[in-house]
């Protein structure tokens, strides 16, 4: 072959390959744009709303703004209804027209069009709202300062027309964990949570080496799950009630619709290392004790607080406050009732749905989603700040957690929950099969869809 020969070839060559990338680029291109387009299709923001999700998920921005929302939960004809907590007159201020904030999207482009707020308006400059919120047979349940509420939810209307009925009052609201968030089954079982009011019971709570009250006093009316009649009006919280025990607090309560069941979210105690540094390291601090999940039965105890569930042992051990020795002795915590799965320490574990949808894939229908609020107990730096979805099996957890929703609280970990730009709060799924979580740092509200395979 002549040298002029091979420099025709060569040159063909480069012409084929130029216009191959060209035609490459051009069609990765127009499949960006197709896939840009199909999201906006389906009502998602082009960021997500600032969160990273698995392949084929989209999110919008549904609402933004609204105060400090906290539980949610959606009504069968799409209107989303949030609760949300104001702890300062400041609060109270920003966000007048009641707590209570009624969302609806009439153009359904994933944007909340229509916000009206509603319940009752503070006006002595305390702290006031709640987190527990849900639709239950045409009405809507609140909490509210220490008691649970039903507006009749009447059909067209956003906002409910009436005064609300008193299911439960006499809830504690004076210090600790006051909230007092719930669940509801489709027969009209209404589950309350009644959290501590001290981290683990001690003489001096919160305090260096402080020995534990025992019994625990607080046993009584706290650190626990309440089981009362969703339908029934005039009813009072007291220790005849009292369903489970040993739980320290839950803010996450679910009913799984598969059987039945409860199930909930149980935060650890704090301050192992900076109570009892000659037990604990930091290291270990920012390790112990475990979050956990757990089916709640009736009669169940989970430990606290003298107990604590150590993960990698995957045991209930002694508390310090009782004699503990820094996780080698179990004692009584060998009869407590152990979780169906673990996480990290400290992650707060806030919300949880089981999604009931059909628009998810496959592999999340009937598993748990759970929102983590985010830490403030580890060093140097904090953790969670995201949505993890947990796979069901037979109406059984199935294997680990794996995370789905990251991205809240920002591009990096923050050092305190301060510095975080979002913790996510509440999970709640609609009628079409998209999944709503709240933020109560901006009271933002994101709606994730599934978008297959753009």
């Amino acid at each position: 072959m002549s040298q002029r020969s091979l420099l025709k070839i060569v040159c063909l060559m480069i012409l084929v390959t130029s216009a191959v990338a060209v035609s490459l680029k051009g069609w990765t291109k127009g499949n960006a744009q197709e896939a840009t387009a199909a999201k906006a299709q389906k009502g998602c923001d082009q960021d997500n709303g600032g969160l990273t999700l698995p392949p084929g998920f989209c999110a919008s921005v549904f609402a933004d703004n609204i105060g400090r929302a906290r539980h949610l939960t959606v009504a069968p004809n799409g209107d989303v209804y949030v609760n949300t907590w104001s702890s300062s007159y400041t609060e109270l201020k920003n966000a007048p027209g009641g707590y209570i904030v009624a969302l609806r999207d009439t153009n359904r482009d994933g944007k909340a069009d229509m916000v009206q707020r509603f319940g009752p308006v503070h006006q002595d400059g305390k702290a006031g709202g709640g987190t527990g919120i849900a639709v239950h047979r045409d009405a809507l349940y609140v909490e509210d300062i220490g008691k649970i509420v039903r507006y009749r939810l009447e059909r067209g209307q956003l906002v409910p027309q009436v005064k609300p009925d008193v299911i439960l009052s006499g809830l504690w609201t004076e210090r600790g964990h006051i909230m007092h968030p719930f669940a509801i089954t489709s027969n009209g079982v209404l589950y309350v949570n009644s959290g501590s009011i001290t981290n683990s019971c001690q003489e001096k709570d919160r305090t260096l080496e402080s020995p534990g009250i025992s019994p625990c006093p607080e046993l009584q009316l706290h650190a626990g799950i309440w089981r009362y009649d969703a339908g029934k009006t005039g009813q009072t919280f007291s220790p005849a009630e009292r369903y489970a025990t040993g739980t320290r607090n839950v803010v996450a309560l679910a009913v799984n619709e598969a059987d039945g069941a409860l199930y909930a979210t149980l935060h650890g105690r704090d301050h192992l290392g900076p109570h009892w540094p000659k037990l604990y390291t930091t290291e270990q601090n920012n390790e112990l004790p475990a979050e956990i999940l757990a089916r709640i039965d009736r009669g169940d105890d989970f430990g606290w607080p003298y107990c604590y569930f150590d993960a990698q042992q995957r045991k209930h051990v002694l508390a310090p406050e009782y004699g503990g020795d820094g996780g080698k002795t179990q004692g009584v915590c060998a009869q407590k009732k152990q979780p169906d799965l673990s996480f990290p320490a400290h992650w707060a574990p806030n919300g949880m749905t089981f999604y009931s949808g059909s628009t998810f894939p496959a592999k999340y229908r009937g598993g748990a989603f759970v929102a983590f609020h985010g830490s403030h107990d580890r060093a140097p730096k904090q953790a969670g700040y995201l949505v993890a979805f947990v796979p069901f099996e037979t109406a059984k957890p199935a294997g680990r957690y794996e995370e789905f929703a990251t991205g809240f609280a920002g591009s990096s970990a923050p050092a305190t929950p301060v510095e975080a730009a979002h913790r996510p709060m509440g999970l709640a799924v609609g009628p079409d099969g998209a999944l709503y979580v709240s933020d109560d740092v901006k009271g933002r509200i994101w709606r994730i869809t599934y978008v297959g395979g753009v």
